[in-house]
Formats: C-alpha cells, sequence, structure tokens
C-alpha cells in the first residue's frame, strides 16, 4: 500500500537568500569593508570562527568586532560600523515576499523563522521589514545556542511548535541546509524563484490563496 504524506501543518523559512538580502554574507562584507578601507584578507582571516560564536550568541556584537576589526584602533566607531551592516539589509528581488504573504491567509498554517544569525541583527531584521506580521515563531541560532545545518536545529524547531518533522516543509536557498532538514523529516524546498516554490508547495498540497 502506498504511503500517504503527512498534511502539511508549518512552515519554517530562512530568511537571507528567500525574503530578504543575506545579512552579513561575503558580498554584504565586502561592500562594508571596502567602505570602511579594510584589506578584506585582514578581516577575513578573522571571520568564520568568530562568525561562528557571533552567530551561536557566545558574542556580543561588541565582542564580535573586537575580534575581528576593533583588535587595533580605527578612525571610526563600533557603532558606526554596526550601523553600515544593518543597511546591507533590503527585500530580495525576486524573494519569496508575495508567497509568504499569500500563505499568512491561511489560518491553519504555523510559519517560523529558522535562520542563522546573531541576535540583535536578526532582531532589526525582523522590526525594519515587519517581519512578526508573517510569522508565529522566531527560532534564531543565537537564541538557541545551534546553528543550521546542525540537526538538532531543525528537530528543535518543530518541536518548540509541537510538530512532527514529518509534518513541516522548509524553504531555504541553501543545498546543505535543505539536505539536512530533509534529514531529519522534513519536507525541504531550496528556493529557486517564486514560481518554483509555489509549485513545490503545491506538490505538498499546501494551498495558496
Amino acid at each position: 500500500m502506498a504511503s500517504v504524506t503527512p498534511e502539511i501543518r508549518a512552515i519554517y523559512w530562512d530568511i537571507g537568500g528567500v525574503l530578504l538580502t543575506n545579512g552579513w554574507d561575503h558580498k554584504e562584507r565586502a561592500r562594508v569593508l571596502q567602505q570602511f578601507a579594510i584589506p578584506r584578507d585582514e578581516y577575513e582571516s578573522r571571520h568564520e570562527e568568530a562568525n561562528d560564536r557571533w552567530e551561536r550568541g557566545e558574542l556580543s556584537d561588541e565582542e564580535f568586532l573586537k575580534q575581528t576589526v576593533f583588535f587595533k584602533e580605527r578612525s571610526f566607531t563600533p557603532e558606526q560600523f554596526i550601523q553600515a551592516v544593518r543597511e546591507q539589509s533590503n527585500w530580495l528581488p525576486g524573494g519569496a515576499k508575495n508567497v509568504i504573504a499569500a500563505l499568512r491567509k491561511n489560518n491553519g498554517l504555523k510559519m517560523a523563522m529558522l535562520n542563522n544569525e546573531s541576535g540583535p541583527l536578526n532582531d532589526y531584521r525582523i522590526a525594519t521589514f515587519g517581519l512578526a506580521e508573517y510569522f508565529d515563531g522566531f527560532f534564531c541560532s543565537a537564541y538557541l545556542g545551534m546553528r543550521k545545518p546542525e540537526p538538532r536545529m531543525f528537530r528543535s524547531g518543530a518541536a518548540m511548535l509541537h510538530f512532527q518533522p514529518e509534518e513541516c516543509a522548509f524553504i531555504d536557498d541553501r543545498d546543505k541546509n535543505c539536505a539536512a532538514a530533509a534529514g531529519v523529516g522534513m519536507h525541504a524546498i531550496q528556493y529557486k524563484g517564486e514560481e518554483a516554490l509555489k509549485d513545490a508547495l503545491r506538490a505538498l498540497g499546501v494551498e495558496l490563496r
């Protein structure tokens, strides 16, 4: 007897690369480093480990910047640098804003953010772009102390809204995160544009009004 696909009761969303531009990825870093005349290799040699801890909530903004930028005297302030970081955020051209707005009208479907971000930047993006209008849960790496693609990030996100992974869809632009979500039982969709997303959701039985 053929298996029956469980009803999708919740959709979990990555933010950068799906709804908004990325918060602090390589393109955003390149622009800000150029703005402040910081050599790219000087910053990047310090970025990876500090960024991992920043996005896990282990470092404050001040501590992160002290390790990556302000390890020596600068002609600008941490506040000016953080403001420049925040200014990189915009609605993603060709992003899924229209899809999520349509889904929000389906009151029986829960939706949540599931993203890797530092806490203050995450909160800034939620407030600036009115993301609280769309989501019932906000599962940010900095507040959970774990990052995608760790499997427990996906299991925890589902459990905190009292769903089984099989009842959840997950949308992300990165294949490694989709693979990790699928590995715990979620229905993973790699974001490749609005129309492709609509088709993938309909294939899961998700109604778009």
